[in-house]
């Protein structure tokens, strides 16, 4: 299994894990793991995703979120999980 790690922060809006969720399941990619929450009408999500039946490399699936999150109004980063879980070793 290859994971990814997704993040997703911006203003509270109806769609936001409807639009991300699509976009996802459109290429192939299946959520594992979610937490969302709505702090001071910030919305703020983090998915682990499987990416190893992905239909796109991760870098094409970064830039369709972050195109989807540009129309949702949110911030969407994208990650390899390793790469995710080294960063937070520094």
């Amino acid at each position: 299994m290859e994971n990814a790690v997704i993040v997703v922060v911006g203003a509270d809006r109806p769609g936001i894990v409807a639009g991300i969720a699509s976009k996802l399941a459109e290429n192939n990619a299946n959520i594992i793991d979610i937490s969302q929450t709505v702090v001071r009408g910030i919305f703020a999500m983090v998915m682990v995703v499987d990416i190893s039946e992905c239909k796109v490399s991760l870098a094409e699936l970064r830039r369709q979120l972050q195109e989807k999150g540009k129309e949702l109004g949110v911030e969407v980063q994208a990650y390899h999980e390793e790469v995710f879980r080294y960063m937070e070793r520094v």
